[in-house]
């Protein structure tokens, strides 16, 4: 079986032990025996999604399905759902689908994350048919939380790469850190264009607990709400 951030475990190396320490004994944690290796959490997301709202879906014919989100919202219920497991050459990779439950619409942003075995860098194919490919360096930052930039961005057909540079890239920085006061994970993720400005964002909390089918809310009830 493969700890649940085994990529990011490999990728931190010793860097890793700065990581908060609940946030470390969750990486290191494996899944439930009755379903190997698979794993999922649920949460708030405080906001989430684009601006552009549904001219995001005029790049699907370029990035492919899986990665667009066409809402954005306040207060937006979300789960998680991961799959660990290595490689053939034994990288650690991290296959993540991310649930956005909208109001009245349910979106998916699909990634396969994989260790690289050079220290800090993760690589990471984005949406169903991995169209897009970045190169992320991962840190820890000052509070004990897991930092994620954008180093290089790519488009895949077939064997062809086109790598995304200048006004044509995409800076991606992702903060996950830790509430101490209601012992919950923090996220808090922010995809900028030089040229469009902020493509896609969202930042909240969220747990990792059984699946048992009962909904997450912020605390007040509030489902989800459009902007």
């Amino acid at each position: 079986m493969t700890a649940r951030g085994a990529a990011f475990l490999e990728a931190l190396g010793e860097e890793a032990e700065r990581l908060h320490p609940e946030i470390l004994a969750q990486m290191r944690v494996h899944a439930d025996p009755g379903r190997p290796d698979l794993d999922s959490a649920d949460g708030v997301f405080t906001v989430a999604g684009s601006r552009f709202g549904r001219l995001s879906v005029l790049a699907r014919p370029v990035v492919g399905p899986g990665l667009l989100v066409t809402r954005l919202a306040r207060h937006v219920p979300f789960r998680i759902e991961t799959a660990s497991a290595r490689t053939s050459s034994g990288r650690a990779v991290l296959a993540t689908v991310r649930e956005f439950r909208f109001p009245g619409a349910t979106q998916y942003v699909r990634d396969r994350l994989f260790a690289t075995g050079h220290p800090g860098l993760v690589q990471n194919a984005l949406g169903d048919r991995g169209r897009v490919e970045m190169l992320e360096h991962c840190s820890v930052t000052s509070d004990g939380a897991l930092r994620m930039r954008t180093r290089a961005v790519r488009l895949r057909f077939g064997r062809l790469r086109i790598p995304l540079r200048g006004p044509l890239r995409v800076d991606v920085d992702l903060v996950d850190g830790w509430d101490e006061v209601h012992g919950r994970r923090t996220i808090d993720m922010r995809a900028v264009s030089p040229l469009a400005g902020t493509v896609l964002e969202y930042r909240g909390w969220y747990r990792y607990a059984p699946r048992n089918g009962h909904a997450v809310t912020d605390g007040d009830g509030v489902a989800g709400s459009d902007q």
